[in-house]
């Protein structure tokens, strides 16, 4: 079976996460979550209090990050480290998701992860989903799926995830915080959030993750299989 790329783009707490990790594991494919490689630049930033409007500093502090993904076996997931430091739960608090959109915009972070992330996919047989995968990171990807939810079903998966870890939140909490991230998202100058011309749609605002699943399986096995006769010919 030719391996591919799967490139996941979308909004906020869409569910492309929750996805990409279930095509990896179906397919035996890596999954790489870019969002959790900017949020854990937002983290340094803010725990190393570097003024991200000030180049110099961010050139500095990005010399001194180093982002990687361990498999746990207990969560049956990739979990994202920090200098060594696992940060999968720190890195999903409210502090760091009020603060990254600000950082992702900044040219010299995308320039560094995005080359990062063109590395990891190098030899394909890669899921990630971000904001610019289909676009900036693999243009080339043989699938591209751009998700996106009603705004009030957003809220209140992010809400309901954030109970679970014990946030203390309010529902207006969570729906300014993700306005606010999709206004940057899709007009930063650097790599916005758009659906690439080749992209799939993928709403899942009716879907169950069974059903979207299914979806995206079906679409990854057409391209497999027009990628393995493309080889053939």
């Amino acid at each position: 079976m030719k391996d591919i790329i799967v490139a996941i783009d979308g909004y906020s707490s869409c569910g492309k996460s929750t996805l990409a990790r279930a095509l990896a594991a179906k397919y035996h494919y890596a999954y790489v979550d870019s969002g959790a490689m900017y949020r854990a630049v937002t983290l340094y930033f803010l725990n190393n209090d570097v003024d991200w409007a000030n180049e110099n500093q961010v050139l500095q502090a990005l010399d001194h990050i180093s982002i990687s993904f361990k498999f746990n076996p207990e969560t049956d997931t990739n979990e994202t480290y920090l200098n060594g430091l696992n940060v999968e739960y720190a890195i999903r608090d409210m502090r760091v998701s009020a603060k990254v959109s600000e950082v992702s915009k900044i040219k010299a972070v995308r320039v560094a992860l995005v080359q990062f992330q063109q590395d990891m996919g190098e030899h394909r047989g890669i899921v990630m989903d971000g904001r610019d995968i289909g676009t900036v990171v693999f243009p080339d990807a043989e699938l591209k799926l751009f998700m996106t939810a009603d705004i009030a079903i957003r809220v209140q998966r992010r809400y309901q995830e954030l109970l679970a870890k014990g946030e203390s939140i309010t529902i207006e909490q969570v729906t300014e915080n993700l306005r606010h991230r999709d206004q940057i998202d899709t007009t930063r100058e650097e790599s916005p959030l758009r659906q690439a011309k080749d992209a799939l749609v993928l709403d899942n605002t009716n879907f169950t993750q069974e059903e979207q699943l299914a979806l995206a399986s079906k679409w990854v096995e057409e391209r497999i299989a027009a990628k393995q006769q493309e080889i053939e010919w």
